[in-house]
């Protein structure tokens, strides 16, 4: 290679030296027949200095060098006159002076700004992305996530790990979303679907003997998209033979810590915090708890069954319940706010209603305080510590909604108090989960996670009692009110995994048609084993303070599964159509659009823009 040294790495100990520098024209400024150029990899920059005086040739070539040209440059490092020196650079004491120039390749005006101060929209960004990766802040994203892989493979490696790629041309199987389907040519009819996780295969491993397993593997999902969500992602995936849960916990917060060292310099402190899923729906109202703040919400339902408001001592007796949360310096909100914009939040998150009490000049205030004995009010403060100028956001409803509705609440206030920091990193286990719950829709019994999930020894003779009440070993890990993983201690006896697919409704017949590979290699001996799916991409985002995952990703799809840069999905020609055995009936599936729209037509809401935008997809 030519070039003698990056953008980024020339600093004064490197005045004197003759060097070859390479990289993209960043900027370029005419002082007075003096040309500065900014050059720039994924390093740094560094400027270099074209003056007429020194060698004519080059500044002429330079005098035609637009943005984003890729040059080399021949020169020697001098330092920057004191009145010059960007100390916001690693480089910002030294120059080049150029001595000769040579244009590597020629470029258009760029239709996006490389330029961290002038981001352009997210659908250019999207179109042009391998112009938006130039950015130095993309570069440093793009650093990050390659660190943070690198540490957990060393970590992983050091503690006896094998890494040990799983096939992405897998038996379709359901995991919870979706699978991506390819058709197989040579078996016609036949269809692959492509892994929406490696979770069958780590357990056939420690079924292999491998003991300890993990890879970085990339998990395809066909489900709606969000900021943490996308069509494809990558895990930090493990498996261990021979397991308790506190072995699982200590090797998760061994590769966290070591991920998150290594990656941005952050020390985070083990052992995480362990909650209770029960803990955490009572304190939190979700399961994802974020333990950057307080204001935990508190049950007030006793003291309030004891008032004379009927409405919430009706929700009550019908098994709801009335919590709180207190809201420190919130008595100041108008009851116009408060019984417009917050109550219009807690409905559209679950709760029918939304009150509250105010302390003010040392008494609680309140529309519903008059049905209350002060001693009663008494108890309420006690209960929750309400002190000068707090307000209590009361909700009444049934659990679940109160925990919905209190759960994001309790998020929104600590936003609007500017409590949620980004560079504070609050990891916590939740665990104890059900092994089931009841799907409204069925009426059947369905796994809360997965199948595979092993029950918690008190329950295993117990499990079709009552199916609801059985708890599991599954954990999942949260990280400031964000899942990262989801783990647990898995079910090895093929006899007690039939037992639960029994309770879920699935037939000794279905069962082996779908999981037949796994149970028959389980009738041969394998090891209790547990292990994690850990979110690769969301970790690294929220290292760097994004939701948005897209943002440490290279090449991420858009809302609707697209990527505009490259124009897939696309369509395929007929002949390969052909040989995969595959006939398209686009006609008949406009007509269920039309269908379905004008049943849309009649509903006062109408028709949603993605459904409309589906049919003239079709349609055209």
């Amino acid at each position: 290679m030519k070039r003698t040294h990056t953008c980024g790495e020339l600093t004064k100990k490197d005045i004197g030296k003759d060097v070859v520098l390479q990289g993209w024209v960043h900027k370029r400024r005419d002082h007075g027949g003096i040309i500065f150029i900014d050059l720039r990899d994924r390093y740094g920059l560094t400027q270099i200095v074209f003056d007429p005086q020194h060698d004519k040739d080059s500044h002429d070539a330079a005098d035609k060098v637009r943005r984003e040209f890729v040059i080399e440059i021949e020169g020697k490092v001098r330092s920057r006159p004191a009145e010059m020196i960007n100390t916001k650079l690693f480089t910002g004491e030294i120059e080049i002076i150029c001595n000769n120039i040579k244009i590597l390749c020629k470029a258009e005006t760029p239709p996006i700004e490389v330029d961290d101060m002038k981001i352009a929209s997210e659908d250019l960004r999207m179109r042009y992305r391998y112009l938006d990766l130039r950015r130095p802040q993309m570069q440093k994203h793009l650093l990050v996530r390659h660190k943070a892989a690198q540490a957990a493979r060393k970590f992983l490696s050091d503690n006896g790990f094998l890494e040990i790629t799983t096939p992405l041309l897998v038996k379709s199987t359901p995991e919870g979303a979706r699978d991506y389907v390819v058709p197989s040519r040579v078996n016609p009819g036949m269809f692959y679907a492509l892994p929406q996780s490696p979770q069958l295969y780590k357990q056939i491993l420690m079924a292999s003997g491998a003991d300890r397993y993990f890879q970085l593997p990339i998990c395809l999902r066909d489900e709606d998209l969000r900021a943490d969500r996308q069509p494809e992602h990558m895990q930090i995936d493990f498996e261990m033979s021979f397991v308790e849960l506190d072995d699982l916990f200590e090797m998760i917060e061994g590769v966290m810590k070591a991920v998150f060292k290594e990656a941005i310099g952050a020390n985070i402190k083990i052992p995480f915090p362990r909650i209770s899923y029960a803990d955490a729906m009572e304190k939190y109202g979700t399961d994802k708890p974020d333990l950057r703040f307080g204001m935990e919400l508190v049950d007030i339902t006793p003291i309030v069954l004891e008032g004379e408001f009927e409405v919430f001592n009706k929700i009550i007796k019908e098994g709801g319940q009335v919590k709180c949360i207190c809201a420190e310096g919130y008595a100041e909100l108008s009851r116009k706010k408060l019984e417009g914009e917050y109550s219009d939040f807690v409905l559209k998150h679950g709760a029918k209603a939304l009150t509250w009490f105010k302390m003010k000049d040392g008494k609680l205030e309140s529309p519903i305080a008059k049905f209350y004995s002060s001693e009663l009010l008494s108890k309420i403060v006690m209960k929750t510590g309400c002190k000068e100028n707090d307000l209590l956001f009361v909700v009444g409803d049934k659990p679940e909604n109160v925990a919905e509705a209190l759960g994001h609440l309790r998020v929104r206030i600590a936003e609007e108090k500017g409590l949620l920091k980004n560079d504070e990193f609050k990891f916590c286990f939740v665990t104890d989960f059900p092994l089931f719950e009841r799907e409204e829709e069925t009426d059947r019994w369905a796994p809360m996670h997965h199948m595979f999930c092993m029950p918690k020894d008190e329950w295993i003779d117990k499990l079709e009692e009552d199916p609801g009440k059985v708890i599991c070993t599954q954990y999942d890990l949260v990280l400031n009110g964000i899942e990262l993983a989801s783990g647990s201690k898995r079910i090895n006896d093929p006899e007690l995994q039939e037992r639960v697919m029994k309770i879920i409704g699935m037939t000794k017949e279905e069962a082996q048609r779908k999981f037949g590979f796994l149970m028959e290699a389980f009738k041969y001996g394998a090891p209790p084993h547990g292990g994690v799916g850990l979110g690769f991409d969301r970790i690294v985002a929220l290292m760097i303070g994004f939701n948005d995952i897209r943002e440490i990703m290279a090449f991420p799809k858009n809302k609707a599964a697209q990527c505009p840069m490259d124009g897939s999905p696309s369509e395929v020609d007929d002949t390969t159509l052909s040989e995969c055995h595959i006939k398209l009936d686009l006609k008949g599936k406009a007509k269920e659009l039309r269908d379905e729209l004008e049943l849309a037509a009649e509903d006062p809401e109408g028709p949603t823009e993605d459904l409309v935008d589906e049919e003239k997809g079709f349609s055209e």
